[in-house]
Order: C-alpha cells, then structure tokens, then sequence
C-alpha cells in the first residue's frame, strides 16, 4: 500500500497584523490529531514538536528560524524587522511535502506594521485578510463561504481558524514583489486594521495614499467608512485591483468570526439594522454602491473562471484621455491599446455614455460625477467563459481625496510591461508624494481665449473671438462644440440693461464670464467684452441665441468677473481693477486699486480668483480700496483664461489643456 502525505501541523494566529516590537501568539497542533482539532484551530491534542520558518513575503528574506515545542508559540517581534507581509511555516520532525497546498493550514500569514506609522512612507499598503478568510475550504460544507449557492456552505467562518492565506493564483503577489525592486518603500496593514474604530482612522492619518491591491472583495461597513472618511480629509486612494467591496461583511464574537449570509432573508440583523445586512453592498436593503467610493463596480465588470481564465492573457486596455497625469510619459495618444495580460479574472467597470465621441460615466450606478474614463476593453464575449461586460479604468474625487482604479484583478502581473510600470509609478508618485500637484488636464482647449460657466456648461470663445463653443464642465475629456449662430431679429439687452438691439456683428470677444447666481433683478446670463469695448449678454444655452448690448466697459478691459451683484474689470494698460453695479449700467466704473497683472479673472467661494504673471492670486470681492491681490496656495501653470464651477477652478493652459484645481 502506497502511503499518504505526510499531515502537516495546524497553526493560527491571534490576529492578522502586529506592530514592530509587538507580540502575535500562534496555537499549534500536530496536524495528525482528527478533523475536530483541524476545526478549531488545534486547542486539543498533543503538543507539536517541530521548527519555525518566519519569512518576509514580500522580499523573499528568512527572518526567523527556531524550534517550537508546545501548543504556543510567542512571536516578539523585532523592532528591525521592516513592516511587510509575512509568512511563518510550522513543520515537525517528519519530511515535508514537497507540493504546496491549496489551503495550507500549516502556514500563518500576518503583517508587521510601522511603530511610527509614516515615518518610512506615506504610502500604506493594505491585506485583504477578509477575502483570504472567505475562500479558504472554497466547497468543503460548513467550512467556507464557497460556493456562493450551495446550500451547506458556511455564513460564519472563524477568522483565527487554521489557513486563511492566500487563494492558489496569489493575486497581490507581483505588485508587492515589484513595489522594492522599483524603489518604493511602503508599508502594510491588515485590511482588518481599517475595521477598528478608531484606530483604523488613526492609522491612516499618518499616510497619504492607501494601495488596494489585487482581490479584496469582503469589506465590513466599519471598513468602508475609515477609507472613505480618510479620502473625503484629503487621503487619496489606489485601487490596483477589481471585484473590490464587493459583499458587506460582519465581525462578530469580538472580531474573530467573519459573517456574510450573502441573503438579507437569512440575515437576522436585517431586521433591525438592514444597513447591515451582509449581501452584496449595491443590493437591498445596504444600496451603497461600492463604486460611489471605488469608481466602478463588478456589476458592470467582466470575469472569466476556469478553463476560461486563459483568456487573460489575449485582452488590452485602449487609450481613452492620453493627456491625463496617468498616462505621463507612456507616449501612449487616444485609442492605442496597453496593459495586454493585465485584464482578468474579473473586472470591474463603470455604466458609459458614448453618444459625445468619448466614454463619458453616467452616473446612473452611483459611479460619481467627477469620474474620468482612462480607458476601456470591451470583454462583452467572455460571457462565454463567465461574465460578459467591460473593464474602466479612470480617476474621481472623493471629498478632498483623488481616487484612481485599474479596475482590474490582474494589474499586477503585467509590470513587466513599461506602459504599466510608468502607469503605476505615475499613480505612486502623484497620489503618494509630498508635494504632488493640485491641478490636472481635463481635456483639450487649443486656442482658446476665454472661459465661463454658467447653467451647468461651459462656453469657450475660439481664437477667431467670435465663434461661441460649448462642453459639460466636468473631467472628462469631452470635445468642444460650436454654438449655432443667429439667424432672425435680436432678443432684448440683459444685467439690467433696457432692450436694445442685437450687437451685429459682434467684434472679436476680449473675455467672458458669468454670475454664480441670480441675483435681484441680474439674471443667469454669459457677459461678454469685445475688443470695441462693449459690454454684451447672451442666453447661457447651447443653441443659437443673440447677443444684445449691456452697457460699456473701462477702454481696454481684458478681464472681467461678477459676484454679488458687482461687475469687476481689469485693465491691463494701467494695471488697475474697476468695479461698478450690475444693476445700473448707466453708473461710471470705478477703479479699485492695483490688479497684480491679472489677465483672466473668476469668481469662486465669494472671492475673485486672477491669472498674475506670479500665478493664480485671490482677494475678497470687497468695493472698498487698498485690498491687494495675494498669491493664492499652490503651484499653476501659465494660463490664458479662467473660470469657475463646483468648488474648482478652470482654466486654458498656455500649451492648449484644459485644467481644473481646488479653490483652496
């Protein structure tokens, strides 16, 4: 009779992440000892005799090697010890079996955190311990949470169980082999180190930027809320993963058991708390979409399984917005393919409108509304192995935080390709650096001259000065679109003005701008200076409108802005800013003081903003003299008009870009 494997022995930790110089205690069992001692983590049996193996997961690097005798082992670790992820390996006396196991029980992963948490990096790396838990014993009754349907599958597992390490394909494996070797010194926590509050919350305070990395689907409500508190304070998010907070989870039993019912029905806290129920996060009774903090969502996403994972390595991504930050240095122009192999086994995706030419996020699915399309693969056909849909990668703001997804599983194991290399070095170094810039491209605005939004749009005025252009003003890189002209009689005058007639022909147009809001009798309108020096007012819709006279302006006025009721105007000539009511066109301007060399002005958050030979400069929109101008916060670069929406400011570039950076 040909003899069976060797058992190897059962080992669990108390928790999943330790800090330097801290203490993990590990319960042993020789491994040999029946399946009740398997299941409870080996608290019964004969003491194990055998070693130790302690090995820095990310690095390769042996940290310890030591004879264990007990049923305890007591890990002090190392202050030296660097923070990572880290495997320790129990054996006896008896030879080992040479092939790995699929769930290896022998075996404890655990992550080593910073003591001073920042001090090496402010980029934190994190776990997904959860998702490990879910898919150890995947198809054993009672021992798992898989498969998802199958009638005697766990809904409880214990997170201090034996095994729970990574699944066979080791998504996280190659970003985290790559992250040393291309000079990035980040570090770890445990996904569960986000679900204590409010420690988790303390712990991100120190960085600047949280990687979330290959297959972390399992996210508890106390989780979700740290990340997204931490992003909407100014912390910045990178997601090189997909099938991301996919189902809510629970811990219970003082955070040693993880619960997913995946059925409000069998949920019973559904009764009382439906907000945490543990089904799918977009799904009754949560509706919270992951994608309102990841971007995208599986639902819209791809997945192949089995023998059809092997389409992964046939799929590209296509270039969708080549100018943003992302894409800096890849060389890459719209509608070039890269990334090929990083696409798989799921995706994920965001619900796209295609009818202006570019992928455009609707919204619909709770993607948010600042969302930017990077790039897409079709992956419709691998229904055919799975699940048909798409990939989407992209960027959006989540409060004062920039969030980035790959939207896909797989990223890591095409670093070897520069495209993505440069991709993921670019997403490090902006979102994790110190001093990364606060403006970014939001789509192409080649010769234009002036700015304004009004009504939800943004109007442009093309080099020519007269021909009147159109786009949604978010961060999307949408194309431009001519407003029709006029054909007919002209409307009325406008801000105040007694109907006149129409300003035809219209001399070149100087500036633009817009009231935030109506005011009094100063209706929502674009105000326009031509290059006669004649105030104009126009419809703010897309269509063809008139343009009709509204009063005079100072000779030369380059610039022009309206808050509260106010009209500001700089002249260039003499470097002075003039001001008079909108309500009485009839009144002289009246000059307020210097204008710093403003050449664009806007207004937002109650102040004007102004384009200086020094950079973006800002002051209160007060009547009274002697206010000066003073730089505002940040870097800008040379810009030729500006405008303002939404809490950010928009401006031309003097390379041709559309830009768009916070107020403050």
């Amino acid at each position: 009779m040909t003899a069976g494997p060797v058992p190897r022995p059962l080992a669990r930790a108390e928790g999943t992440s330790c800090v330097q110089g801290g203490r993990l205690r590990f319960h042993l069992a020789p491994g040999d000892d029946g399946d009740d001692d398997r299941g409870e983590g080996g608290r019964s049996g004969r003491p194990l005799r055998g070693r130790v193996v302690v090995t820095d997961a990310v690095t390769g690097e042996v940290r310890l090697k030591t004879a264990v005798t007990g049923r305890l082992f007591d890990l002090t670790v190392p202050v030296g010890w660097p923070s990572s992820l880290y495997r320790a390996s129990f054996h006896d006396e008896r030879p080992e079996q040479p092939a790995p196991e699929r769930d290896a029980e022998h075996e404890v992963w655990f992550v080593v955190r910073a003591a001073r948490p920042g001090a090496v990096s402010g980029t934190l790396v994190s776990i997904p311990f959860a998702t490990w838990r879910a898919y150890h014993r995947a198809g054993q009754p009672g021992r798992g949470l898989y498969y998802a349907e199958q009638p005697d599958r766990a809904a409880r597992v214990p997170l201090d169980a034996p095994g729970g390490g990574p699944p066979p394909e080791r998504w996280e494996e190659p970003l985290l082999h790559w992250l040393p070797r291309a000079g990035y010194p980040v570090e770890y926590c445990s996904g569960l180190d986000l679900h204590d509050r409010p420690g988790g919350a303390e712990l991100l305070s120190s960085y600047r930027l949280l990687v979330v990395n290959g297959h972390d689907e399992y996210w508890s409500a106390e989780m979700r809320d740290t990340v997204e508190e931490f992003a909407r304070r100014g912390g910045n998010l990178a997601f090189f993963a997909a099938n991301t907070a996919w189902w809510q989870i629970r811990l219970e039993d003082g955070g040693r058991t993880l619960v997913c019912h995946r059925d409000a029905a069998a949920d019973p806290v559904t009764a009382t708390d439906p907000r945490r129920a543990t089904v799918e996060w977009s799904s009754s009774p949560v509706d919270r979409p992951e994608n309102t903090m990841t971007g995208v969502s599986f639902r819209h996403g791809a997945g192949a399984w089995g023998d059809g994972m092997a389409v992964i390595g046939r799929e590209s991504y296509t270039v969708r917005f080549a100018d943003h930050w992302v894409f800096d240095g890849t060389g890459l122009a719209d509608g070039d393919t890269f990334a090929r192999g990083a696409l798989g086994y799921e995706t994920d995706a965001a619900e796209l409108d295609w009818s202006a030419g570019v992928p455009r996020a609707t919204g619909r699915d709770g993607t948010p509304r600042s969302f930017a399309v990077l790039a897409t693969a079709d992956l419709r056909h691998w229904r055919a192995h799975g699940q048909g849909g798409w990939a989407t990668m992209g960027v959006h703001r989540l409060g004062a935080g920039t969030v980035f997804n790959a939207a896909t599983i797989n990223w890591g194991r095409a670093l070897g390709d520069p495209v993505v290399d440069r991709i993921t070095r670019n997403v490090l170094d902006r979102l994790g650096g110190a001093a990364a810039p606060r403006w970014h491209t939001v789509g192409p605005a080649e010769g234009l001259r002036a700015l304004a939004v009004c009504e939800g749009l943004l109007f442009a005025v093309a080099g020519d000065g007269t021909t009147l252009l159109h786009r949604e003003p978010g961060d999307q890189n949408l194309p431009w679109t001519p407003c029709p002209p006029v054909s007919g009689p002209a409307a009325g005058a406008r801000t105040g003005s007694a109907p006149g007639p129409a300003a035809a022909p219209v001399a070149p147009i100087r500036c633009l701008t817009a009231p935030r809001e109506a005011a009094g009798p100063v209706p929502l309108a674009l105000l326009a200076v031509t290059e006669d020096d004649r105030l104009l007012t126009r419809d703010p819709v897309p269509g063809p409108a008139p343009w009709a006279a509204a009063g005079h302006v100072p000779r030369g006025t380059a610039a022009l802005a309206v808050c509260d009721g106010t009209l500001f105007a700089v002249t260039p000539h003499d470097d002075t800013l003039h001001h008079r009511s909108a309500l009485a066109p009839e009144e002289p301007w009246r000059p307020l003081g210097p204008a710093a060399g403003a050449t664009a002005l806007a207004v937002l958050n109650g102040r004007l903003h102004a384009l200086t030979p020094a950079g973006l400069a800002t002051r209160p929109p007060t009547a009274g003299p002697g206010v000066p101008f003073v730089p505002a916060e940040g870097s800008f670069p040379p810009a030729v008009a500006l405008a303002a929406h939404a809490g950010r400011l928009l401006a031309v570039s003097a390379d041709g870009r559309l830009l768009s950076r916070p107020a403050g």
